[in-house]
This record gives C-alpha cells, sequence and structure tokens, in this order.
C-alpha cells in the first residue's frame, strides 16, 4: 500500500534526491498512495517515467520491517 509508519519508513536514495528533488519525490509518491488506494494495493515496484531524465525513478517497497524507498535504477 505504500503506507510508511514507525515500523516502515519512507526514505530516498541521495541520487533519487539530487536528479528527481524532494518536491518531485513526494509529489510521485502521493500519486502513488492514490493509485494503491484506488486498486487495493501495488506491485511492491513502481516506476515513474520521465523521458526528460536519463533515468526513471522507482520506488520499492520492502515486506514487513522494512522501508518504501525512492530510488533510481542505478542505486539498486
Amino acid at each position: 500500500m505504500f503506507l510508511p509508519g514507525p515500523d516502515k519508513p519512507f526514505v530516498a536514495t541521495p541520487a533519487a534526491i539530487n536528479r528527481y528533488s524532494n518536491e518531485v519525490i513526494l509529489a510521485c509518491w502521493q500519486i502513488l498512495r492514490h493509485k494503491a488506494d484506488e486498486h487495493n494495493g501495488l506491485d511492491y515496484l513502481q516506476v515513474f517515467e520521465d523521458e526528460s531524465r536519463s533515468e526513471n525513478l522507482w520506488f520499492i517497497e520492502d515486506g514487513p520491517g522494512g522501508a518504501i524507498t525512492a530510488l533510481l535504477p542505478s542505486d539498486y
């Protein structure tokens, strides 16, 4: 559901922040949350494509005890 909490922090890699900015990452995460609610969940990996940038923005949700991470494919 891409819903952060005390046991599931929402984090972003430095490279993702540098390439996309905190504001864009948060805006994409809000879209992701809306889609997760709309579809009663999503796959653990979601990709935001931006043809003007060399890498897409990924969001990965780990299982229990993990995190929700915004990252670039090169971070993986």
